[in-house]
């Protein structure tokens, strides 16, 4: 990689220092991790400042729309908008879609907008690796607003809750029996359900649901102190779309003004702090030529029925102990 961007212009708004320093802690080359772990500490003091917005929802219920259409709305009232897209990525070949920029091309014009899609990989719940760090690498560079989607599927959801201050769930206008499918982890997670695509003739629909998911969202509320609203919008025409970001704002008011808002971000750092130490310890377990054997061998024995799975396990613990 050619040389990494610096702390300066990375603060300075260097909209490709920005991309270079993304694609830096992206690298799974060891020679780069150094650099970019060197790169986010020196810039740490310069992020934070911004809202960070978790979108989630069922493929085509219209979350690039959505979101391009709250950029723009955003960007018309002095915020920088930074999206990060986490596509996903084939299983088999491992390439993902990267999409978004096309299916954002109006926002992704804007010089006040970056939008970085990222391939899900093999992070657990299509959950770009680098997601929390490049999160940071936005705000660093002055993006005041963070955007995360999702893809929508598998524990994702669960996943990106735990890196915003907001989590929106976006669903599509329908009636009926279709309530009895709402998750409840996902009703548990979310801030707000949105009901997109409330245009046209699916006004009427739509409008039905939001009172049927109002009814609902009650019985699973995560926080005594703030009941989860459901609004509707209309992505394609921006309708309801500055209503959602002002409730987004009245929260982040209200969780900063009860002390619930930075309290919740050191639990997430926590979290975070958390799932990086049991990554880099299974990553070393697994770099270990001699843990590597005994673990092949331990596992041949517990196909075989001839060790206690938890006994194996211990052996492994035991070993690392003394390495």
């Amino acid at each position: 990689m050619r040389r990494p961007p610096t702390a300066q212009e990375l603060t300075g708004g260097n909209r490709r220092a920005l991309g270079r320093a993304i694609t830096l802690i992206e690298s799974r080359r060891p020679e780069d991790e150094a650099c970019a772990q060197e790169l986010l500490q020196a810039v740490l003091p310069q992020t934070g400042r911004s809202i960070r917005l978790g979108v989630t929802g069922s493929p085509g219920v219209g979350k690039s729309t959505f979101i391009e259409a709250l950029g723009m709305q955003l960007i018309e009232t002095g915020h920088r908008v930074a999206v990060l897209a986490i596509d996903p990525s084939s299983p088999v070949g491992g390439g993902s879609i990267l999409g978004d920029k096309t299916r954002m091309q109006e926002l992704s014009r804007q010089e006040a907008a970056f939008i970085r899609p990222s391939p899900a990989g093999d992070s657990l719940g299509g959950v770009a690796r680098r997601t929390q760090e490049t999160k940071l690498l936005c705000e660093a560079a002055g993006f005041d607003v963070i955007i995360i989607e999702t893809v929508g599927v598998g524990q994702s959801e669960f996943q990106v809750a735990s890196m915003v201050d907001f989590f929106l769930v976006l669903m599509l206008p329908s009636a009926g029996d279709e309530l009895q499918g709402i998750k409840k982890g996902i009703m548990e997670l979310a801030d707000a359900l949105v009901i997109n695509k409330a245009d046209g003739e699916t006004q009427a629909v739509a409008e039905l649901t939001r009172r049927q998911y109002q009814s609902a969202v009650q019985l699973f509320s995560h926080d005594p102190l703030w009941t989860p609203p459901v609004l509707t919008c209309s992505g394609l025409y921006g309708n309801g779309v500055a209503d959602i970001w002002q409730t987004v704002e009245t929260f982040v008011q209200q969780s900063r003004g009860e002390g619930r808002f930075e309290k919740r971000r050191a639990t997430q750092r926590l979290k975070w702090f958390h799932d990086l130490t049991r990554s880099l310890l299974e990553a070393f377990v697994d770099g270990d030529e001699r843990v590597s054997q005994l673990r092949s061998t331990l596992e041949a024995q517990v196909r075989a029925n001839e060790i206690a799975p938890y006994l194996a396990a211990r052996r492994v613990v035991g070993m690392l102990r003394e390495l």
